[in-house]
């Protein structure tokens, strides 16, 4: 008889440690994966709110993001809900509806706190990166109207320095990414602008007779927009040099990708109704758009989509990190698969998700929620129509989410609907925000209330966790490669800031192990072009790596 023995909350200066020692793994049965909404017991109390009351204003439609940031350095995950607001706005109004910094007290429940982020516009989305290389994280937040920039202060509090930096734009934007696309230590900030709709513009459509809120497709696009950090607190908009203005557009998601392992950054932007973008990255300050040649631009008849929500990751454990695009009604959600060749094969039907063309999809994320090896996709769903049951019987407006688990023969299998009234929802961002091994989820629902998915799934399955700390400018490692390395397998993936539907993701990078019980190397590929190398470090764990501290 074996003997179970679970040591937790071993603290140690540059790890948490969970050591599970005498367990014959190959006779245990692993558990199906289970998630609790604790969104209420944790403490949140935010309502998303989009303004409506009965005009259907095409901005409603979009909803909000979110994050998962720790904003305060104690080592857990706090969270960040976008909120939009009544409109139009006018003086007479009540535009009390902001957004809410939520603080992780660290024993599993929240407190709303005051920090100077409580931003009162039309909001859209989060993107959080330490833009000036001081060690705090920074939040960049769209709206339909002017975005703001809150710079970290390192006292709990933000200040708003839009004007000053040099990121303001007046339009409708929605996603927002960070990178360092040119090299220079500096993370640059990109843009998507989705729509040109302006008040004047309003109006209705109807289908068979029920009016409904009008799509993208009865308005032009707006091009979006890239800032290049300077290094002194400000940036420059560098589009128009850069070969990314593209007016045709119509902006929702925007990540960053070395997708080609060529060592710098290239750039995805799903597009709502129009073909999306690759650029990929010339190394010289330029882009130039690959995705018809790559094989992105469309589905895999040619045919333009609504695209919302983006990730990439390695799904198949092949060493290159293949992308995920969420859609509309009608539309499959969208897996194109790296062939590492620069080209992409759409395999969204042998991988399973056939099954989506009466879903409207949004907020994505490839994680392994069981710890199992294999990375999984979590999928969130909800209409934009709220009166489409009137006259469409194959969807409806409010939808379940959906946890699609790797088969580990490069395909998914949707689980049954977690266990809640459907909503609709837009956001998601993924992050273990009580640091115990396994991916919680945050979802930003459209005029409802967020769901707190708190993983709960009891696998004997190993994991690691890998914070990175960088140097000079881009102190949190954001396109940084980490290689974890057994005889057996390799893992890979990409630290990011700016990922799924107009959210931003943890950027401590996860993985699952399976029953892998030791580790023979961590490899991290910095943006720097350093390499540092770990090895054995202890499984089930939260490993700290410091640029340039492995070089000799």
């Amino acid at each position: 008889m074996f003997r179970i023995i679970l040591l937790v909350g071993l603290i140690f200066n540059d790890f948490i440690a969970f050591y599970v020692e005498g367990v014959d793994e190959s006779t245990i049965i692993e558990p199906a994966i289970a998630f609790s909404d604790v969104t209420e017991e944790a403490g949140i109390t935010f309502r998303h709110f989009d303004g409506r009351q009965g005009d259907r204003y095409f901005v409603e439609t979009i909803g909000s993001g979110c994050a998962f940031l720790d904003y305060n350095n104690d080592g857990y995950l706090d969270l960040y809900l976008v909120s939009a607001n009544n409109f139009p706005q006018s003086s007479d109004e009540d535009n009390s509806y902001c957004n809410q910094l939520y603080q992780n007290t660290g024993s599993g429940s929240f407190v709303l706190v005051a920090a100077g982020v409580e931003d009162q516009g039309y909001g859209t989305g989060a993107a959080v990166a330490d833009y000036d290389g001081d060690g705090w994280l920074d939040l960049y937040l769209t709206n339909f109207g002017s975005n703001r920039l809150f710079r970290n202060q390192g006292d709990g509090t933000f200040q708003d320095l839009t004007q000053q930096a040099g990121v303001d734009d007046p339009r409708w934007s929605a996603g927002a990414a960070f990178a360092d696309y040119d090299g220079d230590g500096w993370l640059d900030l990109y843009l998507t602008n989705y729509c040109d709709f302006q008040l004047a513009d309003h109006r209705t459509c109807a289908e068979q007779g029920v009016e409904v809120y009008c799509g993208p497709e009865e308005f032009k696009g707006v091009a979006d927009r890239l800032f290049r950090n300077q290094g002194d607190g400000t940036f420059q908009d560098l589009t128009q040099q850069a070969g990314l203005h593209n007016p045709i557009g119509k902006g929702m998601s925007a990540i960053w990708s070395d997708y080609d392992n060529d060592g710098d950054p290239d750039l995805f932007v799903a597009n709502d109704g129009t073909e999306n973008f690759l650029y990929q990255n010339n190394n010289d300050g330029t882009f130039q758009d690959l995705a018809w040649l790559a094989g992105v631009d469309c589905d895999d008849h040619g045919n333009m989509q609504g695209s919302m929500g983006l990730d990439l990751a390695d799904y198949d454990n092949d060493g290159y990190p293949d992308l995920l695009v969420t859609n509309f009604q009608r539309q499959l959600n969208t897996l194109y698969r790296n062939e590492g060749n620069g080209f992409f094969n759409d395999i969204s039907f042998p991988s399973g998700l056939g099954y989506s063309l009466p879903f409207v999809s949004w907020g994505t994320g490839f994680f392994d929620f069981n710890n199992d090896g294999f990375l999984d996709l979590f999928i969130v769903n909800g209409h934009i129509q709220d009166q489409i049951e009137r006259y469409d019987s194959s969807t409806t407006y409010l939808q379940a989410d959906h946890l699609l688990l790797n088969d580990q023969q490069n395909s998914f299998d949707r689980q049954p609907p977690l266990l809640t009234p459907p909503k609709a929802g837009r956001g998601a961002a993924f992050g273990d925000y009580d640091n115990d091994g396994d991916i919680d989820i945050l979802v930003n629902n459209a005029h409802d209330v967020p769901t707190l998915w708190r993983n709960d799934t009891k696998s004997m399955h190993h994991w690691l966790m890998v914070k990175l700390v960088g140097q000079n400018g881009n102190r949190y490692g954001i396109g940084a490669k980490t290689k974890v390395i057994t005889p057996a397998q390799t893992w890979s993936a990409e630290c990011r800031a700016g990922a799924s539907y107009m959210s931003t993701n943890d950027s401590r990078l996860h993985f699952g192990l399976g029953q892998t019980r030791s580790i023979e190397l961590v490899e991290v590929h910095w943006p720097s072009g350093l390499i540092d190398r770990i090895k054995s470090p202890l499984i089930n764990s939260i490993l700290v790596v410091v640029e340039g501290s492995t070089q000799e």
